[in-house]
């Protein structure tokens, strides 16, 4: 989907980070954006950008862990749009615990978002997509998508999901002949408050508990902005990339897991360590 105007996308998780930078951009561009997210005030802002750009922008506060509404928003968006062209489904919370000390509710409640919130997005809009004429299903995964990070269980395991997923998606659009196209997008460290807005739990010598700790080691890795890494994924879908890397980071722990595939994890384990060793 090389032209992007006058199409419709749908972007979960709008209100702030690589959703509202997202948004904006594709509004740049002339499409129509139908925004979702659970922070009211930052959707507000998201869509005031917006329709500065004389775009038709309509909002939904959502929940996407609540499959019903997740359907109902998408049957919103049809209604009030006419059609609707891409889903991004972007969404994302953050948790560091150990797989040991970690209670189920905490990670039901990220795999609910980061993994069920992109399956609900996905089957929601499909048929709508397929109604357009021409569709495509963006997920977001993650580096984290492709190697385990210690405290980072949780994480590791809805981001692997996101991608195995939507690859097999996209092999059965393509058997199936359809015309919707499927990406995959793992962004490295890119600047948004993910860090400051996660949950913390028990995580021993693999980590920290210290929140503003854990967000000066982020911000310091994180080298790209919102709206680079925006416009990285803009570029990937009008290339119809199965796969869209964010950050020169996301590039090099894609070499380092095809070169090492398990020995990053002796590495993982060695940096960790001394860390902690360093630090106590």
């Amino acid at each position: 989907m090389k032209q992007l105007q006058g199409k419709v996308a749908a972007i979960t998780g709008a209100g702030s980070g690589i959703g509202q930078a997202l948004s904006i951009e594709l509004a740049k561009l002339g499409c129509e954006v139908a925004l979702s997210d659970k922070n009211e005030d930052g959707l507000k802002e998201t869509a005031a950008q917006a329709l500065a750009n004389g775009v038709k922008c309509t909002t939904c506060v959502l929940d996407v862990a609540d499959r019903a509404a997740v359907y109902a928003w998408a049957d919103q968006v049809v209604a009030d749009h006419g059609r609707v062209n891409l889903i991004f489904n972007n969404a994302g919370v953050a948790l560091s615990e150990t797989v040991e000390s970690m209670g189920y509710d905490n990670f039901e409640w990220l795999m609910n978002i980061n993994f069920w919130g992109v399956v609900y997005g996905t089957k929601a809009f499909l048929p709508y997509l397929k109604q357009a004429g021409e569709g495509h299903i963006i997920n977001v995964s993650s580096v984290f998508g492709m190697i385990g990070v210690p405290t980072q269980s949780a994480y590791n395991a809805a981001k692997f999901a996101v991608k195995g997923f939507t690859e097999s998606l996209r092999e059965e659009m393509q058997i199936e002949g359809s015309n919707i196209e499927v990406s995959c997008v793992h962004p490295g460290g890119i600047k948004t408050n993910i860090v400051r807005s996660s949950r913390i739990g028990e995580v021993g010598k693999a980590g920290t508990k210290d929140r503003n700790k854990m967000v000066k080691m982020f911000d310091k890795a994180a080298r790209t902005t919102p709206t680079e890494a925006a416009c990285t994924l803009i570029q990937g879908v009008q290339k119809n990339k199965p796969r869209i890397l964010i950050g020169a980071d996301a590039h090099v722990i894609d070499t380092v897991q095809r070169l090492l595939p398990t020995k990053y994890q002796d590495i993982l384990v060695w940096g960790t360590t001394r860390n902690h060793n360093k630090h106590n």
